[in-house]
């Protein structure tokens, strides 16, 4: 099969074809890639500097926002890049790098939403064993998240690699995703369509009923605790739900279905490479008394040393 490959570079078809809209798109979308490299990073540099976020959902978020800023960098800047290109092109190599590293990220972050959905259970539910239980284990879950997109990833380019690539080498799409690429491969790809159908689908779809249900029974839970204690609960599940819903919704639509190259389909995956990693910083931010009490203390103490 690799014998028959005569293609070494992809043409990318873009997002939108018309000149005025790719103008309006690099106005939209630098400005909020840049909020996401820089919202991300602050909650970084918050969570490893204050010495007040150091409960263990802390060290989470703080990877979670680093695998943000590498998952939207996978394709955003690429994106934005193209945008005044005449001619979209990209390696069949580059490529491949972009399928893998978009998977890896995406996939160790909804692992790493699930090692959070499991410490918030632990905090709210049994809240007297919560350092005993969630103490030990904090590095090793960051590590077995990490590890977990990696396998994910090496799956995906595996089944990609040995595809042959003859012509034409027109991608309709605004970057590298697996659907796209399967379409303009010179042999059926029923097989291997059911393999990812399984390795992203249905492996979307199991994540997002193992955390819907974590925080069904986080809410089910919280009828024996006071008033207070319910609306700190709830005002958290609620944020964890939202970006659960945000980041799942898009991913099910799109690898539950059959390839397609609708407009709407783009679009969709815009949500989720473009959107939704600017939301992580707002939704947990801002409805974190601590985490913005620590970016306060970050950059004021910051502005005393300048002036200083």
């Amino acid at each position: 099969m690799a014998s028959a490959n005569n293609v070494t570079e992809l043409i990318i078809t873009g997002l939108f074809q018309d000149p005025e809209v790719q103008k309006a798109c690099f106005v939209l979308f630098l400005p909020v890639y840049l909020a996401t490299v820089v919202g991300n990073g602050i909650i970084i540099l918050s969570v490893n500097i204050s010495k007040s976020l150091c409960s263990p959902i802390y060290f989470f978020l703080g990877y979670l926002s680093l695998v943000e800023i590498c998952y939207s960098s996978t394709v955003v800047p690429k994106f934005i890049t193209n945008l005044f290109a005449k001619l979209k092109t990209i390696s069949l190599k580059g490529c491949l790098a972009q399928i893998f590293f978009f998977h890896f990220f995406g996939v160790t972050e909804i692992l790493l939403l699930a090692v959070m959905a499991y410490d918030r259970y632990v905090a709210i539910c049994k809240p007297l064993y919560y350092t005993a239980i969630m103490s030990r284990p904090v590095f090793c879950l960051v590590v077995g998240s990490w590890m977990g997109g990696f396998f994910h990833s090496i799956i995906q380019v595996f089944i990609t690699i040995p595809l042959p690539f003859c012509g034409p080498n027109a991608i309709d799409h605004y970057f590298c995703d697996l659907h796209p690429l399967f379409k303009i491969a010179c042999m059926y790809t029923f097989v291997v369509g059911v393999i990812m159908f399984v390795n992203s689908g249905l492996f979307s779809v199991f994540s997002f009923l193992f955390l819907v249900s974590s925080y069904v029974i986080i809410l089910f839970s919280l009828r024996n605790h006071s008033a207070e204690g319910r609306r700190k609960a709830l005002s958290t599940c609620a944020s964890r739900i939202t970006v659960v819903i945000l980041f799942f919704g898009p991913a099910i639509f799109l690898y539950l279905r059959p390839t397609s190259t609708y407009m709407e389909d783009k679009v969709v995956v815009v949500l989720y490479t473009v959107i939704m990693p600017i939301l992580n910083p707002i939704i947990y931010t801002l409805r974190n008394a601590e985490v913005k009490n620590a970016i306060r203390k970050l950059w004021g103490r910051k502005v005393n040393s300048r002036m200083g």
